[in-house]
C-alpha cells in the first residue's frame, strides 16, 4: 500500500460525522496499521507533505502566525511552506551538513522554527528541539552528551550558545541566527538557497528526533524517534484530536518539546490542516483569547496552567464561537475546569495522555462526545495495546485499582513507541521488561473502562501501608474557591515514611490564614479518604515547572527532604492537621 493511502484514510474518517461509524472505522485502521510492515524507506516531507499535501492542495494555508505582543503576522501555504524548508535544507547541505547529522534548535515560536523542522525530516537530519528556558549547565550537559553539528538559534540565546560551545569544546559546521550576531549565518540568508531539495533516502527505522526529557523525575533523558515511529505514529494523534483539513488548529506548547512536534507539527499537517502559531514571551490571557478569536482557531490545545489562567478571565467578552473542540494535555485537568470551560464555550476539554517516548497513547476521542467522565483522561488508542499492571508485574483486572500504566509488547510494538534511550541501555532495561513498556506512570481503569490518571510512579505517596496518588488530592484542593493551583507530594515521616503535604497556591482575593487552612482541611474531609487527606498545608505564590507547565514535583520533594534533614522548622505560612483540635480526628 502507497503510504499516502494511510493518510488519506485518516482523512476521511476524521471528517466522518456519525461518531458510531467513525469509531469502527479508527478501530479498522489501526487494526490493520498495526500489523502491516512498513516500507523500509519513508520520508514523510517527501511522500506525504510535498508528495499528496503539496500536490492536492498547495494553495490551503498550512501556517498561519502572530505574535501576539507586537501584532506582526504572516501566513504560508503548504507549497510555500515546503519552499522555505528546502531553502533551509539546502543552506545545510552547502555547509557540509549530511543525513545522520543533528541539529539543535533553540527558537521560539516562529516560522523559521516550522520550517527548520522541515529541513531535519527531509533531509534526514536528528532534530534537537532546546527549549528557550535552558541555562548554561542544561546546554553543557546535552553538548557533552551529543555534540551539535548544526545549530539555529534566536539572537538572544546566541551568546548562551557560544559560550556553551566554548565550554564544551563544540565546534558545529554552521550555526545559523535568527537575526545578526558576528559568527553567525542570518537566516535571511537562506533566501538566496533554491526552493526544491532532493530528499534524503530514509530508513523508516532511521532515528530522525533526539528529544532531551523535561527532568521532571531526574536527569533528562536522549528518546529517539524515527522517521516512522514520529510521522506515522502521530497518526494516532491525528485521529484521537479528530482533525480535519479544514480546521485551524492551535496548540499552545513550546518548540523545545516534543509535544510541539506532537501537536503543532505532525498532527495537523498529516491530515492537511492548518497551523496556528502564536509567538509570546509572558502568556497573556487577554492577548491569547483574542488571537484565538481573530484567527477563528477551531480545534486548541493547551496545558492546565493556561486552562486554569482562562477560566479566571470574563470569558464572555470574547467571541470564541469558532472552537470546535478543545484539548487537554501535559497533566489531566480537574473536573472543575473543565466544567466552567464548556459553560463559557460549550466545549468539553478531552484529556489525552501521552509521553516524550510515545505519541497519543490514551484519550478521549471525538466518538466520546457526550460520554466522556469528567477528569477520565478515556480509552487507549487503538495503535496502543495498554493495561495496567502491579508491582509484581502481573495485570490488574480488579476496577479502581491503581497499577503502572504499561504498553504491552507481545503482540505488536506501537508504532508511535520510541526506539530507545540513546546511550542508556541500563535505562532501556529498566522500562522494557517482560514484554511490557513501563510509561513509569500510574492510572486505575473504573468499571466503565474509562481511565483514570493517579501520577507518576515516582510521584506516589507511600504513607503507612496506603499509597497516594497526587492528582486525584490535588483536585480536591482546587475545587475550594480560595485554591487557584496545588502540588501535593509526600513529606519524610519518621512514623508514616511519608506525610500528604500540598503546597498551595491561592487565588486573588485571598490571603493566607489559620483559618483559611481549617477551612481547606475541612473542605478535604469531606471530598478524600481519611489516608489521602492533606497532613500539612504549605501557602505559597509558586510552584516549580517544565516549560510545558508540568510540576516539578521532584524539585518540591528535594527540597523538602533537605529541609528536613537540616532540622529547619516550619516554614512561615505552613499549617499542620494535627494543630486543629476543630478537626474530627488530630492523628497523624
Amino acid at each position: 500500500m502507497a503510504m499516502e493511502n494511510l493518510y488519506k484514510e485518516v482523512m476521511e474518517i476524521n471528517m466522518m460525522e456519525d461518531n458510531d461509524n467513525k469509531e469502527a472505522a479508527a478501530k479498522a485502521f489501526f487494526e490493520k496499521l498495526n500489523f502491516m510492515e512498513l516500507p523500509e524507506y519513508f520520508n514523510w516531507a517527501e511522500e506525504i507533505f510535498e508528495g499528496l499535501h503539496v500536490k492536492e492542495r498547495g494553495d490551503h494555508t498550512a501556517l498561519v502566525w502572530t505574535d501576539i505582543a507586537t501584532k506582526e503576522e504572516a501566513s504560508f501555504t503548504y507549497s510555500q511552506f515546503a519552499a522555505r524548508g528546502n531553502q533551509c535544507l539546502n543552506a545545510l547541505r552547502g555547509a557540509g551538513i549530511e543525513k545522520g547529522d543533528n541539529m539543535y534548535m533553540m527558537n521560539p515560536i516562529v516560522p523559521e522554527t516550522w520550517f527548520s523542522h522541515y529541513a531535519c525530516v527531509k533531509g534526514g537530519l536528528v532534530n534537537v528541539p532546546t527549549a528557550t528556558s535552558m541555562t548554561m549547565r542544561e546546554l553543557q550537559f546535552r553538548f557533552e552528551a551529543y555534540a551539535p553539528d548544526c545549530i539555529v538559534c534566536a539572537e538572544e540565546f546566541t551568546e548562551l550558545m557560544d559560550e556553551a560551545l566554548k565550554e564544551t569544546g563544540t565546534a558545529p559546521k554552521i550555526k545559523i541566527v535568527l537575526g545578526a550576531k558576528e559568527g553567525w549565518v542570518s537566516y535571511t540568508e537562506l533566501e538566496k538557497q533554491a526552493e526544491t531539495a532532493e530528499a534524503a533516502k530514509t530508513k523508516s527505522d532511521d532515528v530522525i528526533f533526539c528529544f532531551f526529557t523535561s527532568g521532571t523525575t531526574g536527569l533528562p533523558k536522549r528518546v529517539g524517534h524515527t522517521a516512522g515511529s514520529y510521522p506515522i505514529g502521530h497518526l494516532s494523534t491525528s485521529v484521537l484530536t479528530g482533525i480535519q483539513p479544514t480546521d485551524i488548529h492551535h496548540n499552545l506548547s513550546a518548540p523545545g518539546w516534543a509535544k510541539w512536534a506532537w501537536s503543532s507539527f505532525f498532527g495537523p499537517l498529516n491530515v492537511g490542516a492548518t497551523v496556528a502559531g502564536f509567538n509570546f514571551t509572558v502568556l497573556d490571557g487577554k492577548q491569547y483569547l483574542e488571537a484565538i478569536e481573530k484567527h477563528k482557531v477551531s480545534i486548541f490545545c493547551a496545558p492546565p496552567t493556561a486552562w486554569r489562567m482562562f477560566i479566571n478571565m470574563d470569558m464572555s467578552k470574547y467571541d470564541l464561537s469558532s472552537l470546535r473542540q478543545s484539548i487537554g494535555a501535559g497533566e489531566p485537568l480537574n473536573p472543575e475546569v473543565i466544567t466552567q470551560w464548556k459553560e463559557a464555550t460549550g466545549t468539553e476539554i478531552r484529556d489525552f495522555y501521552g509521553q516524550t517516548e510515545s505519541t497519543a497513547m490514551i484519550g478521549n476521542p471525538p466518538w466520546m462526545k457526550g460520554k466522556m467522565k469528567s477528569g477520565s483522561f478515556g480509552y487507549p488508542s487503538f495503535m496502543y495495546d495498554v493495561a495496567l499492571v502491579d508491582d509484581e508485574g502481573k495485570e490488574i483486572t480488579v476496577p479502581d485499582e491503581p497499577g503502572h500504566i504499561v504498553v504491552k509488547l507481545d503482540k505488536w510494538r506501537a508504532i508511535g513507541l520510541f526506539t530507545e534511550y540513546i546511550g542508556s541501555p541500563e535505562k532501556m532495561a529498566s522500562v522494557f521488561v517482560d514484554n511490557y513498556y513501563y510509561t513509569g506512570d500510574r492510572a486505575s481503569i473504573d468499571t466503565d473502562g474509562y481511565w483514570w490518571f493517579v501520577g507518576r510512579a515516582d510521584d506516589v505517596i507511600k504513607s503507612s501501608d496506603f499509597r497516594v496518588g497526587p492528582f486525584e488530592v490535588e483536585s480536591a484542593l482546587v475545587e475550594h474557591p480560595s485554591v487557584g493551583e496545588a502540588a501535593v507530594i509526600g513529606s519524610p515521616d519518621p512514623k508514616r515514611h511519608q506525610l500528604v503535604k500540598a503546597y498551595v497556591i491561592l487565588n486573588a482575593g485571598f490571603e493566607p490564614s489559620r483559618e483559611l487552612a481549617l477551612e481547606i482541611f475541612q473542605h478535604t474531609i469531606n471530598i478524600l479518604a481519611k489516608f489521602k487527606i492533606p497532613r500539612i498545608i504549605e501557602f505559597v505564590t509558586e510552584v516549580p515547572k517544565t516549560i510545558s507547565g508540568k510540576i516539578r514535583r521532584i524539585e518540591l520533594r528535594e527540597n523538602e527532604v533537605a529541609r528536613k534533614e537540616k532540622g529547619e522548622g516550619p516554614a512561615s505560612e505552613e499549617y499542620f492537621y494535627w494543630d486543629f483540635p476543630e478537626l474530627s480526628s488530630k492523628k497523624k
